[in-house]
């Protein structure tokens, strides 16, 4: 990362194949490619999640100026056939059309909403990530998943529209709240258990936390999205059958995604609910003859060093929970799919567990 402004790595697709550039100070790079849409006479608009504007950069917020922008708010309500509205009233307002691209800068929100919105209007237009947070740089801005949530779940509303470019650029960073960045690590932390014990081992063993100055960050965000990109290329769109590919980054999040739900969602950070859902699914191993109590412990400490919680804040009901994973889009003819491990490092997808074992893990995390 020294030798050289940027790295490029590629997601191989195809015709839908698209890099990612990892590095600080990438505004050169995005302004290229808004020089070609005025050379090409390609209109080109912003979506933006409001706390990236209000703490960006001002050689960001020049970029941001130079395009016709819509502010989103922070938060995972923006998630939302209300504001999905505004986006599709926003793009239609500036006569937008098959030719013109969309620019997202945000956390996962504002990506998974403006991949959406892209998706779907004039059935499909051209857009890129710019992720702000840790959480989207390793994560939900790579491989094409967008969408918005229901009362009843999330993410039950989406497509599969891959980003014409990822341009994941460290510096920005250094405005998000510690919080935030420590719910990104969950998701980090996440890929070593599914699949990469050698990166998991290095998690534990970096003689300081990671923050947005470590200089290990930009090779570990690269480690993440090479093999989230290795997973994708493999299974873009999680074949439904399958026993691995893409449903192995779902790991943790069956419980995650019920806590977000059940609870309210902005109660939890998505990275705080991945947390725990990635306890309850080590537990949920190891009560099915996988994985040891060492690795508990283990796993719960790491999770500690980044303020990570391992249990729920306030109760929440076993039985409203285990009917929020009912209606998760993970479901395959009725039954739910979990992600276990045989051990830390290799993961595998069943829908062969006993529901009275899952009610149990539940419970020992705090649910009633």
């Amino acid at each position: 990362m020294k030798d050289q402004p940027y790295k490029k790595i590629l997601v191989g697709l195809g015709a839908r194949s698209y890099p990612i550039y990892i590095g600080r100070n990438l505004e050169f790079l995005i302004n290229k490619k808004l020089q070609n849409c005025e050379i090409q006479g390609r209109k080109a608009v912003a979506m933006v999640d409001v706390g990236f504007g209000e703490n960006a950069s001002s050689s960001f917020n020049k970029i941001i100026q130079l395009i016709p922008s819509i502010s989103l708010p922070s938060g995972e309500k923006t998630k939302s056939a209300e504001f999905l509205l505004k986006a599709w009233n926003f793009l239609a307002s500036h006569r937008l059309d098959r030719t013109s691209e969309i620019f997202a800068f945000g956390g996962g929100v504002t990506g998974d909403l403006s991949g959406f919105a892209a998706a779907s209007y004039l059935r499909g237009v051209d857009f890129y990530q710019i992720p702000t947070t840790l959480l989207a740089m390793v994560d939900s801005s790579v491989g094409g998943k967008t969408g918005i949530n229901l009362d009843s779940g999330k993410n039950l509303i989406g497509a599969f529209h891959q980003p014409k470019a990822v341009f994941i650029d460290l510096e920005c960073l250094k405005t998000l709240p510690v919080k935030e960045f420590s719910a990104g690590m969950a998701e980090v932390i996440k890929y070593g258990m599914l699949g990469n014990v050698d990166f998991y081992k290095r998690l534990l063993s970096l003689e300081s936390p990671l923050c947005p100055k470590s200089i290990e960050l930009g090779e570990i965000i690269e480690s993440c999205c090479l093999d989230k990109g290795f997973i994708v290329e493999s299974d873009e769109k999680e074949n439904i059958d399958s026993n691995g590919g893409r449903a192995l980054l779902n790991l943790g999040h069956t419980f995650a995604h019920a806590i977000e739900a059940v609870a309210g969602y902005g109660k939890y950070l998505h990275g705080e609910a991945v947390a725990i859902g990635l306890i309850c699914a080590l537990r949920l191993s190891a009560m099915s003859g996988y994985c040891e109590k060492p690795d508990e412990d283990i796993l719960r400490n790491l999770l500690q060093i980044y303020s990570l919680p391992t249990r729920l804040h306030n109760s929440l009901s076993v039985t409203e929970l285990r009917n929020a994973m009912y209606s998760d889009k993970k479901v395959a003819s009725g039954k739910l799919r979990f992600v276990l491990m045989k051990r830390v490092g290799e993961a595998f997808v069943t829908s062969d567990v006993e529901l009275e074992k899952v009610d149990k893990v539940w419970r020992s995390v705090g649910a009633v």
